[in-house]
């Protein structure tokens, strides 16, 4: 499995420039809230899936006043070899990734090759927030896992910009819109069979993951909510025409799929208290390791996102213990309580390393 040795930061959000090595195991970050610990962790996404863990533009990853931001990083791989993956972002919206100084041909085909998992305080917006939250958490699982799975969705983005475009004409071309609507019905019916597939293997993991970390009795359950259970996407279309040339949008598709997240049957964003709400979404990410494990055939690196706030510290406890007693990979955690994560961490693995942030800058202690 793909262990993180060592990180090379320069100019991105905070950190000016930061070279780091790492334990293989466990690597707790602590020091006070706006330091840059955050940060560090998106980095190490960043080089996974060549975009930050929170639904920002690129622009916002740029350390003030610079023109572009770099991330490099030594892997130690499966093969026991180390491989070096360099990521270049200019401000005029260039994106460069190489794998030992060898260029990807797109920079989509390094998604999958370092699994990562996260686990942020910002996931509650998918409880709270609209489908499209929930969507970009199923495709960014399934798109390092299944490569045909992101071609396809980039394929069905691209036909679905066009089709839009298309809409706004004056005077729709129906013969052209109907080849446009059989490309697209092609590459939905994996896309919404991967979807419907995934779903099924989530659900009894998550309700396993939040018994444990909620102790309580409640029913958590995941649905997936698309009209392509009803009919294909060609039939969806060519009903939906008049409507679309009136809005001047597609209305019907894969781009309006739902994960229904439900406690006891009912919707969790109007049912659950905020703790119920974080133990959920704690049990979905560890449930998506468990899959991602499974799938790669080794356990994913885990970013653990100030997770010990807000959760009962004898069910993280219990949680970290799951995921350690059973082939765990590398793990970073950060918390601004550094007594409260050294008390838990310490009791899992002796191969750890600490390191403090303040502004930006990370000390091995």
């Amino acid at each position: 499995m793909p262990v993180l040795e060592k990180i090379v930061i320069s100019d991105f959000r905070n950190i000016q420039l930061q070279e780091l090595e790492f334990s293989p195991n466990v690597n707790c970050i602590s020091g006070n809230n706006g330091e840059g610990k955050t940060n560090l962790l998106d980095a190490v996404y960043y080089l996974s899936m060549t975009k930050s863990a929170f639904a920002t533009s690129d622009r916002f990853n740029f350390r003030h006043g610079t023109e572009e931001f770099s991330i490099a990083g030594t892997y130690r791989m499966e093969n026991g070899l180390s491989s070096r993956f360099a990521l270049k972002m200019t401000s005029k919206g260039e994106k460069k990734v190489k794998r030992d100084d060898k260029p990807y041909g797109r920079v989509s085909e390094h998604v999958g090759v370092l699994p990562i998992v996260m686990v942020s305080p910002a996931d509650i917006s998918m409880v709270s927030e609209s489908g499209e939250e929930r969507r970009r958490f199923v495709n960014a699982v399934l798109s390092q896992m299944d490569r045909e799975y992101m071609t396809s969705l980039q394929q069905y983005n691209r036909l679905l910009q066009q089709r839009n475009r298309m809409l706004k004409e004056m005077d729709v071309d129906r013969s052209l819109l109907e080849v446009i609507d059989m490309r697209m019905s092609a590459l939905a019916e994996p896309i919404w069979k991967a979807r419907k597939r995934f779903v099924e293997d989530l659900r009894p993991i998550v309700s396993e993951y939040y018994k444990s970390v909620s102790g309580d009795s409640e029913q958590v359950c995941i649905e997936y909510d698309s009209e392509l259970s009803k009919a294909s996407l060609d039939q969806l279309l060519s009903a939906s025409f008049e409507k679309d040339r009136i809005l001047k949008y597609t209305s019907a598709g894969l781009q309006r799929d739902d994960f229904v997240f439900t406690m006891n049957g009912h919707p969790i964003r109007r049912y659950g208290s905020q703790g119920q709400q974080k133990s959920f979404l704690v049990s979905l990410k560890f449930a998506q390791y468990e899959i991602m494990k499974k799938n790669y055939g080794f356990a994913p690196i885990l970013l653990l996102d100030d997770v010990f706030d807000k959760l009962d510290m004898g069910r993280i406890s219990n949680l970290l213990q799951m995921v350690a007693s059973n082939d765990f990979g590398q793990i970073f955690i950060t918390d601004s309580n550094k007594v409260r994560m050294s008390g838990i961490v310490d009791g899992l693995t002796q191969d750890r390393a600490y390191f403090e942030t303040v502004g930006g800058t990370f000390t091995r202690i």
